[in-house]
Formats: structure tokens, sequence, C-alpha cells
């Protein structure tokens, strides 16, 4: 899988036109959802080079991270003689990069595209590291391939507008991140003034938080080892956001990933011993920021069966990356089904459920 280009920006507007230049397409196309077309696209308004692009604009939301969305995409590129050579540019959220991804990178069997995260979330996850893909028969990216973008371009200015639901959504990777690197890291994560962002502040801890993912992918870009690392929190956290959209009440990535963490690092203190403290300081800063996903033992099943569909698992096992102590990753770690519901109670009981 090649490299991607990591832009933390200083200046969108030349960086693109940079870009754009070096890479020299017949045509230009422009992802966006209703949101980004509204709130994101006006900041590129000045690009001249961009007066000519063709605009395909899709639903907002998970929601809309389906099969018909990605058809509408690809019908776009179709008709209107997308080649090859062509560029796509996705602006937006996870949701734009995950889908706009997969879209570029299948169509005639693949095009350049650049992403421009929209979200905290995007910024330090979903737009970096080369996944890309779409929900299937209800299930968390459920069908996709590895296709990195050309470049990708993080401008945190996007965060300015950005409410504090999704800021918090993002955090969560950014927690786990800290809890896979350094004491020091995830201490710095911990104090944080998510009441008063500094946002220069979070752009430094943006660009950690990126690095840190860009190491794990380096070594390991198709997911066969250390980058399952980067699935903390996950494993749960995905079984949640399953059962959220099952429920039709569905979640921000970044809080199931948040519970998902409360879960999995009682897995790590029951199986490979993580640190007692550090686990409640952890779980402490959860449930200040995140509130609580209410479940009860009765789903139990359900999350267990949605666990089985991980894409970590082997042999119908399920799977988890599990911590010995901060930065002391355990891959391929298992449970059997009465741990997994003890786990479930520990979080109904810490969360006070």
């Amino acid at each position: 899988m090649n490299n991607q280009e990591i832009i933390i920006s200083n200046n969108l507007h030349q960086e693109l036109q940079q870009i754009i230049e070096r890479n020299n397409p017949d045509k230009i196309y422009l992802l966006t959802d209703e949101h980004t077309h509204k709130l994101c696209k006006p900041q590129l308004a000045a690009l001249s080079f961009l007066k000519d692009v063709n605009e395909i604009i899709i639903g907002a939301g998970d929601a809309h991270k389906t099969l018909s969305t990605l058809g509408q995409v690809w019908t776009v590129l179709s008709t209107s003689g997308a080649t090859r050579h062509s560029l796509l540019i996705n602006l937006g959220g996870g949701m734009v990069t995950d889908l706009g991804g997969f879209a570029a990178a299948t169509f005639k069997r693949g095009i350049k595209y650049i992403n421009i995260p929209t979200t905290l979330l995007s910024m330090v996850d979903a737009a970096v590291g080369g996944k890309t893909g779409i929900n299937f028969n209800g299930l968390k990216n459920e069908i996709g391939v590895f296709a990195p973008a050309c470049t990708v371009i993080i401008d945190t200015n996007f965060l300015r507008s950005l409410s504090a639901d999704n800021i918090f959504s993002g955090y969560a990777e950014m927690l786990k991140h800290g809890l896979i690197s350094t004491e020091e890291h995830w201490r710095e994560l911990l104090l944080f003034d998510t009441d008063n962002i500094d946002y220069d502040a979070l752009k430094k801890l943006v660009a950690q938080s990126v690095a840190i993912k860009e190491d794990v992918v380096a070594k390991d870009p198709y997911e066969r080892g250390i980058r399952k690392a980067l699935n903390l929190g996950h494993t749960v956290g995905h079984a949640f956001e399953s059962l959220a959209l099952a429920l039709n009440q569905p979640l921000l990535h970044g809080y199931a990933v948040a519970w998902g963490i409360v879960c999995e690092l009682y897995l790590s203190f029951l199986k490979t011993g993580f640190p007692k403290d550090k686990m409640r300081q952890t779980i402490q800063f959860i449930k200040e920021n995140y509130g609580v996903f209410s479940i009860d033992c009765k789903q139990y099943d359900m999350l267990f069966e949605y666990m089985l569909h991980d894409k970590k698992n082997v042999s119908g096992i399920i799977n988890f990356t599990l911590l010995e102590d901060i930065g002391s990753i355990k891959i391929n770690q298992t449970a059997d089904k009465e741990t997994i519901f003890e786990m479930l109670d520990f979080y109904r009981e810490c969360m006070g459920l």
C-alpha cells in the first residue's frame, strides 16, 4: 500500500492548488454531504481552479454510508465522463472520506483522491491510514478496501465551527492513541481543557495523534499485526454502534469507542493486568465527558453476536486489542462469553446503569 502524504495545513488554498497542479487531472470532482456543502465548501470558494468542479452532494450522517449512496457517486462519475486521470476531493467527516475513498478506489479500478477532513474524528482517524468502506447488512464498515488517498490535508480551522459532541467524538480516538503510545501523551489528553478549547494547542495534539496513527500504519498497512492496536475500544464500540442502529438510535462513532474503551480497559485489567488506577482515571474522564449508552442484560446476547462479526476475528473467536499498561499493547487477545458478559456487567455498574 502506498504511503499517504499528510499535510498539517497552514495555508489550505495554496497547498490544495499545488497538489492539484502536481496531479494534473483531466476532471476534478468534489464530494460533500449536505452539511459540508453548506458549511465547508464556502472556504474553498476563492479557489479559481475549482470554479468548474463537478460537485457530488450526498446525505449527511452514517445512515447514508450505504451501497445506494455509493451507487450515486459511481453514477455521477460514470455519466459525466470521469476517467482514470480524474481526481476526487472528499471534503467532509469520516462518512464522506470512507465512502468517497471507496468510490475512488473502485471506479475504473482506481482513481486518485484527496481527503480534506472537516471533523476532528476524520482528521485523527477516518481520513488517515487508507481504510475505505461502507456499512452493509446492518454492520459497520462491512464492505471496503485498503486504498490510501494520495494526500490528506488537515486544516484544524474547520474545528472552530464544530459542535461539542463532534469534538468529543474525535477526541475519543485521540485518547485511544494516547493509551497505545506514552503515559506522557495520555496524561496530556486527560488534562486538556475541553470546556475552553485552545485551538492552537488542539492543533498540536491533532498533529501528535496523526503521527501516532501514521507510525502504526507504516509498520503494518494491511492490519496483519500491530495495526490492530488501533482497534482498542472498537470491538465493543462497533457492537454498541450496531445495536444503536438496530434500535434506530445511531451513535456518534467516537462516543461508541469511548464506551468501548471503558469495557476493554476492564478486560485488560482482568486478562493482562492493566493498572487499576489508570483504568479508573480514564473511565472517569469518559464518564464526565461522554455520558452513557444505556444497555440492559437482555441485550448481552445481541451485543455478543455483533462482536462475532468483527473483522479481526479468526474462526469465530472474538479478538480484542488489550493493554498491559499504557503503550504496552497486547493484540489477538480472546475472551469467552462469560467473561464478555462480566465486562458488560462492569460497564453498566461503573457507568451507573
